[in-house]
């Protein structure tokens, strides 16, 4: 940490960071120096301590990404940590070319990985049980003499405790003794419960009086709560991985982490006012490596604090604390009220208060709209995903079922045009009437919706310029269960950016084209209502 970090947080406990080295790991994410250098400022900006970047001297991103740490960063909370291995057998600390790049990296912080599984040593390695012990020692202490801070991550250490005991404290035991700040123990495989990892730990804490940190996979589903389990039995160092990104299933998940030992546990472990920013990181990191965030995240998943039954939310009108666990406000994220065919009174009344829609004590206003989502959900409409939709459908039955109206549609067709050569062409002409003008507007697209997208867009955007701002970002079609024979109800759900936010539709036929026409539909006039453009009479 720097002078100012040290200030704010002792160096009793740590947040350690390893995303760009074990994250990295996982399939699909293929991080370029960029990335790496985009991220490291993220985990710094949250407040960790240590930020692993990766492994000097093994592949030349790695170099290149430490060069240009020193350079382009000035670290406020974190230190960049170099993890390497101990040297080879029969060799030594000063002469090992991997030591050797571990120290060029100019990190002030280094992560060794030690072998403390006896087969491991014996058939990885391919030397003696004695030996390992003394490259832990050796590189250790030369690290040490280098005026390096050491770590020691112990590989395999649960399964080789299981093994041979004896020799995995030996290993914890010779990395204490050399200078290792911290022992960590490694369950490599991820294949360990919680209450097996609080009697390991203890057990070895009670045993070698060493400084004890934990890494855990998440191949059980357990890393999370395994590393808590280790928190318990008296570890004070956890390394973690921001959205539990690492190799097969993960590793324990940073996030979920951070806030049980800040709010469960009552533990300062990041600077003053940062924990409200752990939603917010997340998805900027998720945005890097390019994975959409998964939703049903702990604590910053757009649905972690989603309410979406009726029972829940006339108890969240009382007091939201008796369906939440913490206030999402903590971590930066915020409730959200599902409408569905689930819903009750209270279930609307909170949604429409969430959306700036005062429905006061009008019950029977209240219970319409109750009425009106649950007989078009049983047609196949779905509102829970669908924001901006229910907002309109709701503002429709607030003027008394007269629905907002920027233009009035007069006819619209797609025509898809198969050609000899095997090409497509698509073809859309839209008919409306928008301020007492009739508009007719004809587009081609790469299919019939993006046809008609850009038909409606030509046909409005002279009336109402702000759409052209609009931009269609994701499109999703589901077969609905058919009723007749063959035959079938589509759902269509269309995601619409204006550059500064996003918003939802759905549209439900018996064909995707119409359903897609619905949706395009509400876009197209909630983009407007967001604009602050008002309705046509």
């Amino acid at each position: 940490m720097t002078e100012t970090a040290t200030s704010e947080l002792d160096d009793a406990f740590h947040v350690f960071d390893t995303t760009l080295r074990d994250g990295a790991q996982r399939e699909g994410i293929n991080l370029t120096v960029a990335d790496k250098l985009a991220i490291a400022r993220h985990l710094d900006d949250f407040g960790v301590g240590f930020i692993e970047g990766g492994w000097p001297g093994a592949n030349p991103r790695d170099t290149e990404f430490f060069a240009r740490a020193r350079a382009e960063i000035d670290f406020r909370h974190a230190q960049l940590v170099a993890f390497g291995a101990t040297r080879r057998a029969g060799a030594t600390a000063a002469e090992d070319p991997q030591v050797k790049a571990l120290l060029e990296s100019g990190a002030p912080v280094v992560t060794l990985v030690a072998k403390a599984h006896d087969r491991h040593v014996e058939l990885a390695l391919r030397t003696t049980l004695e030996e390992n012990l003394e490259m832990v020692r050796d590189t250790v202490s030369h690290l040490r003499a280098q005026g390096r801070r050491v770590f020691v991550d112990c590989e395999h250490f649960f399964d080789g405790y299981r093994a041979n005991a004896e020799y995995a404290k030996a290993v914890v035991r010779a990395a204490a003794e050399a200078g290792a700040d911290v022992v960590v123990l490694c369950d490599t495989n991820g294949g360990m419960l919680p209450a097996q990892v609080h009697a390991v730990v203890s057990t070895v804490l009670a045993d070698t009086g060493a400084r004890l940190g934990i890494h855990a996979q998440d191949d059980t589903g357990c890393a999370v709560a395994n590393t808590l389990a280790a928190v318990d039995a008296g570890a004070t160092h956890v390394q973690c991985t921001a959205n539990g990104y690492g190799e097969r299933v993960g590793n324990a998940n940073l996030f979920p982490v951070v806030a049980a030992l800040e709010l469960k546990y009552g533990k300062k472990v990041l600077p003053e006012g940062r924990l409200r920013e752990t939603t917010r990181i997340s998805h900027a990191i998720a945005e890097v490596v390019n994975l959409t965030p998964s939703t049903h995240q702990p604590y910053v998943g757009l649905s972690a604090f989603a309410h979406k039954a009726g029972l829940h939310a006339s108890a969240i009108k009382v007091d939201p604390d008796l369906y939440q666990h913490i206030d999402p406000e903590q971590v930066g994220n915020t409730m959200r009220m599902l409408v569905s065919d689930m819903a009750g009174r209270a279930s609307i009344e909170l949604k429409g208060k969430e959306l700036g829609i005062d429905l006061g004590d009008d019950r029977e206003l209240v219970g319409r709209v109750v009425e009106r989502v649950k007989e078009r959900e049983l047609k196949g409409y779905t509102y829970e995903a669908a924001d901006a939709s229910f907002e309109l459908l709701l503002r429709t039955e607030v003027q008394g079922g007269r629905p907002l109206r920027y233009f009035e549609v007069e006819s619209w067709r797609a025509i898809v045009e198969d050609r000899p050569d095997g090409t497509h062409a698509n073809e859309a002409t839209v008919k409306l009437w928008a301020k007492g003008e009739r508009i007719v507007a004809t587009a081609e697209g790469n299919g019939p919706v993006n046809a008609l997208d850009r038909a409606l867009r030509v046909a409005l955007e002279k009336i109402y310029p702000q759409l052209a701002k609009l931009e269609l970002v994701d499109y999703k079609v589901r077969i609905l269960e058919g009723k007749h024979g063959t035959s079938s109800t589509t759902r269509v759900l269309i995601s619409t950016s204006d550059g500064t936010g996003e918003w939802s539709t759905v549209g439900v036929a018996d064909n995707v084209i119409a359903a897609s026409w619905q949706a395009l539909e509400d876009a197209c006039t909630y983009g407007l209502l967001r604009a602050g453009v008002e309705p046509a009479e």
